[in-house]
């Protein structure tokens, strides 16, 4: 099937498959008159490569777990497995981080309404029994 063929059985553009290939993420054979072709299995192999992006690893992440895919044993698997970890354990460093930065900003927005002047009809003033995380407004 040609490229644009296979953008629209799997809903990924036709640049994003170019960016594949010249990753080596999928292959293709070309015509005489240089447009790719992909064969049947180019279905399935972008929609792992999309899943794997959705899990948030790079082009050179997924470059390094192909083996497993292409010829699989226990050896690659185990690669693959360790790899697949390791981005895991990353993203939770991120996470962890993130869960910091939202404590301190929650501090920050705690402090500054307990000790911002207000009246007592100012509908944003702290009651008793309340905390700051009860006048967050929402994103617009």
């Amino acid at each position: 099937m040609r490229i644009g063929d296979l953008a629209a059985r799997t809903g990924v553009s036709v640049r994003s498959l170019r960016y594949y290939e010249e990753q080596g993420l999928l292959d293709s054979s070309r015509s005489s008159g240089g447009h790719r072709y992909y064969g049947e299995e180019g279905v399935d192999r972008v929609a792992y490569l999309q899943r794997l992006y959705a899990a948030g690893l790079s082009s050179q992440t997924i470059v390094s777990l192909l083996p497993c895919l292409q010829s699989p044993s226990a050896a690659t698997s185990d690669d693959a497995f360790d790899r697949l970890i390791e981005e895991r354990d990353k993203l939770l460093t991120h996470i962890s981080g993130l869960t910091r930065t939202l404590e301190s900003l929650n501090e920050l927005i705690a402090t500054n309404r307990a000790h911002r002047p207000a009246s007592d009809t100012d509908p944003d003033r702290e009651k008793p029994g309340e905390t700051a995380q009860d006048h967050t407004r929402p994103s617009q």
